[in-house]
């Protein structure tokens, strides 16, 4: 059976807590202090396998689950990687991309799994998403659109942009298969925390068939919760919402069709898209115990969190300056 340490019950980890608690693993967790290991006390983790000193239990697992604040991520990760276990590491794998980049090839050099909590990988709509846009279904995709937002507490160790728009700015290198060229962005603080708690990230894919235009929206303000994600092709069109269980996709086949010196708009028939109703931290958790005992790549590896890192920076950058960043092809 594989022996998991999941490290840091905080509001994220509670949730790893109770899937991981569902597996068929052996269960073990840290925190930095006793009163913190109360959430895996009361799920019936005896106490053997819980600790503040979670070094000692090296010699007793497999694996690791990171869920952490992040500016710990790379340390954590770095430190088990090194000690030969295979790493799960909630996003973003890192603050920093060069040391997104060091993790990734430390774990390749290890031959360690290293998976990173792209959660929207796993969701199935997204799966069927890609599947539709790789066998051309929607034609050529003209333009992403997404909003990450709703009112909540924000979060204390970093912006708003590597806590919520990373999300979709991963999904939308997962739906195209590739980083995107360029990026524009701004941003907003304007509860004075000295990070931004309100951005707007314009990005652009270059494809075959031209430019795919893409934008993810984020802030702690807009009432009500927001998870959408609408696909805009030549041939049809898609609107995706995260929040519903199971039936999160419409499917509207609209098309510019041209007539004589210009267009005309025709409207297409609108389908509903049945996803199963799977908890998307499940999954994953589940893909990457899988990936731990069959030594399989996982779909969310560190490359794919370096590469989100490496557009969040663009990102930053762009908000300070007010110009476009080009991403270099690597």
């Amino acid at each position: 059976m594989t022996k998991v340490l999941l490290l840091g019950l905080g509001r994220w980890g509670v949730n790893h807590l109770r899937n991981l608690n569902s597996m068929p693993v052996e269960l073990y967790a840290a925190e930095t202090e006793e009163r913190r290991l109360e959430p895996a006390r009361k799920a019936g983790l005896p106490g053997s396998r819980l600790t503040t000193r979670p070094k000692d239990l090296l010699a007793a697992i497999n694996c690791v689950v990171v869920a952490t604040p992040a500016p710990t991520h790379y340390a954590l990760c770095r430190e088990y990687l090194e000690a030969g276990k295979d790493v799960f590491v909630e996003k973003p794998i890192t603050l920093v991309s060069e040391e997104a980049r060091q993790l990734t090839e430390s774990a390749a050099k290890e031959g360690r799994i290293l998976q990173v909590g792209h959660i929207f990988r796993y969701d199935p709509a997204s799966q069927w998403l890609r599947q539709a846009i790789q066998q051309g279904q929607f034609g050529q995709v003209q333009i992403l659109r997404s909003n990450f937002s709703g009112f909540k507490r924000p979060r204390n160790d970093s912006g708003v942009m590597f806590a919520d728009a990373i999300h979709f700015v991963d999904l939308f290198n997962f739906l195209t298969g590739q980083p995107p060229a360029r990026v524009l962005a701004a941003t907003q603080d304007f509860l004075g925390r000295g990070m931004e708690d309100a951005s707007l990230i314009s990005l652009q894919y270059e494809n075959d068939g031209g430019v795919t235009w893409a934008t993810v929206e984020t802030n702690y303000f807009l009432p009500g919760k927001f998870r959408e994600v609408t696909v805009v092709g030549s041939e049809l069109s898609a609107i995706c919402d995260y929040n519903v269980a199971q039936y999160k996709i419409r499917t509207v086949a609209n098309r510019h069709v041209k007539e004589g010196a210009g267009f005309k708009a025709v409207e297409g028939a609108m389908h509903q898209v049945e996803s199963p109703p799977e908890e998307p931290l499940l999954a994953e958790l589940r893909a990457f115990i899988g990936s731990v005992e069959t030594r399989r790549p996982p779909v969310a590896d560190g490359w794919s969190g370096y590469h989100s890192v490496r557009v969040l920076e663009a990102a930053m950058e762009s908000a300070r300056t007010g110009r476009t960043v080009e991403l270099t092809p690597e």
